[in-house]
């Protein structure tokens, strides 16, 4: 810590102060009922609701892993950042359906949609998802910033937010998680901006990093000989696990459920989006840097995944560290906080309260609360077993969400799309999918111990094993429902496009207008543009 010194620690403490400060208030408005303590009463508008999803996207694993990746890897897995015009499917496609069910969770939805079976499900697989690819990847990520970046050791530093987060969670509520969220987007953003720019002026400016860079490092699309990245894995890969990741997992999608309404939610993906296309420059950059540096001698890398913080302690000067350093507690805490929320959610509005139907709002509260502390012990746990997927944080992330979104995605996707798809096609899907979602995780923990067929499918690229079981997802979910009896229309009245009632098409083509589309429609051109720039066709040709 003593490189950061009495001004940097003054900029440190107003940030927390300002948290604590906006927590207090939120936990003072009454938490005593489902509808406030988990979707905030229903009541935020668009600007919070985008800051919400980007903090809650962009975690500590972000400054950690993103920067790491690009400085051993190169920009091949930035494809998961320009994700922005996957936000904006959430938005145009998906939210209209999730406002009008007044849903609290995304297994609630399954259940209008399909049968309790499939709430079932998805709910556990969300929770296990959780466990092993986000609390544990999270607080991995918070323990090496902690101790590369402010010299306390593993442990104990991440305890230490963790309870703070914690604290904030369980007793204000998604309220507070919102509001402290895009405060901590703004400050994360501030801070890593200055930075990337700091990086940029110390190395020469873009036209040096560019030319110290080999062309792979800069390329998008790798060959299709590449071991880990070939461009047409990540390619359909990356839309697999984004659709999954933005349109159908709760700890995104609950912000748009607390919007006051569909043009409030919509709006906030729509900002959402445009703040999505800033970390693949202003995280991924940094690793590039910060690999040029090292290459060059004028910096010390000893591990990838310490790139970033690396950078702060050798680029920014007396202040500005502050503002980073608040800027990567931000991270741990936003991220931390909303996994938090989502899993109380989970846990008590999907199986809870199926179990006990009687119970009262209070009890209920009292359950998610309990929740929270339970999901953060199972995934310090978990933690030892990462290393044996990936040695690189953001790839191991990437690795484990690929084995668990397909049949996922295949399932919301084609669940709005087609009324003729059933309650146990879906089931199927989702049963099987998982089953080998997860028999891949253990047999990749156990691969230096196999041979044959349980080898290569321990080993096949992670990026090609998401294809194909999405894919087989859906060809198993369309078989199973042609093979068995057609929903009713009754419980398909408003969950697909095809079973929309005209009133409720009018009511959501009104809450949207042209500048909305002209909006969307810049945001994929940027997000072209970027993939144009950064391949053979571009600076990496």
């Amino acid at each position: 810590m003593n490189f950061l010194t009495v001004i940097d620690w003054v900029v440190v403490a107003l940030y927390f102060a300002l948290i604590a400060g906006i927590s207090v208030w939120s936990i003072r408005k009454k938490k005593d009922s489902p509808t406030d303590y988990f979707l905030a009463n229903r009541n935020l508008g668009w600007f919070v609701i985008g800051a919400s999803i980007l903090a809650s996207n962009v975690g500590s694993e972000h400054i950690v892993g993103l920067a790491g990746t690009a400085a051993k890897s190169g920009l091949a897995m930035g494809h998961y950042e320009l994700h922005s015009w996957i936000i904006l499917v959430l938005g145009w496609v998906f939210v209209p359906f999730y406002m009008r069910s007044k849903v609290f969770t995304m297994p609630e939805f399954l259940e209008r949609r399909y049968n309790p079976k499939a709430r079932w499900l998805l709910a556990i697989v969300q929770l296990l998802s959780y466990v092993i690819a986000k609390v544990s990847v999270t607080i991995y990520a918070g323990a090496v910033v902690f101790n590369s970046f402010l010299g306390i050791d593993f442990w104990s530093g991440a305890i230490l937010l963790i309870v703070i987060t914690g604290v904030y969670t369980i007793f204000g509520g998604l309220h507070a998680v919102m509001y402290t969220e895009a405060l901590q987007a703004m400050v994360l953003l501030v801070g890593s901006i200055i930075l990337t720019i700091s990086g940029l002026v110390e190395i020469g400016g873009w036209g040096n990093l560019v030319g110290a860079i080999s062309k792979d490092h800069l390329n998008m699309f790798l060959p299709l000989s590449d071991p880990n990245f070939p461009w047409l894995g990540i390619l359909f890969a990356s839309p697999i696990v984004g659709l999954w990741y933005w349109c159908t997992d709760q700890h995104i999608v609950q912000r748009c459920l607390a919007a006051r309404n569909e043009q409030q939610a919509r709006r906030g993906t729509l900002f959402a989006s445009y703040l999505k296309l800033l970390p693949f420059f202003i995280f991924m950059i940094p690793g590039l840097i910060a690999y040029v540096l090292a290459s060059s001698g004028r910096l010390n890398l000893p591990q990838s995944d310490q790139a970033f913080p690396a950078l702060v302690k050798a680029l920014l000067p007396v202040g500005l560290r502050g503002i980073l350093a608040g800027g990567i507690l931000a991270a741990l805490m936003s991220s931390l906080a909303a996994v938090y929320n989502a899993c109380s959610t989970l846990f008590t509005m999907d199986i809870y309260r199926k179990i006990k139907p009687e119970s009262t709002d209070k009890e209920l509260v009292k359950v998610g609360r309990i929740t929270t502390a339970v999901v953060v012990v199972l995934g310090m746990m978990w933690i030892p077993m990462m290393k044996g997927i990936s040695d690189i944080l953001y790839q191991y992330l990437q690795s484990v969400q690929s084995y668990l979104a397909p049949p996922i995605a295949a399932v919301f996707l084609l669940g709005v799309f087609s009324k003729r798809i059933n309650g146990k096609g879906a089931f199927t899907a989702m049963v099987v999918g998982f089953i080998l979602g997860m028999l891949r995780i253990i047999l990749e923990l156990l691969r230096s111990h196999l041979s044959g067929f349980l080898y290569a499918f321990a080993t096949i690229n992670f990026l090609y094993f998401c294809i194909l079981l999405f894919l087989f997802s859906i060809a198993l979910m369309v078989i199973v429902s042609l093979l068995t009896e057609k929903p009713s229309e009754s419980q398909l009245n408003g969950l697909t496009y095809a079973t929309t009632v005209k009133e409720d098409r009018a009511s959501s083509r009104a809450s949207w207008g042209r500048m909305d589309v002209i909006l969307s429609v810049i945001v994929v051109v940027i997000v072209i543009a970027a993939f144009l720039y950064f391949s053979p066709l571009g600076v990496a040709g």
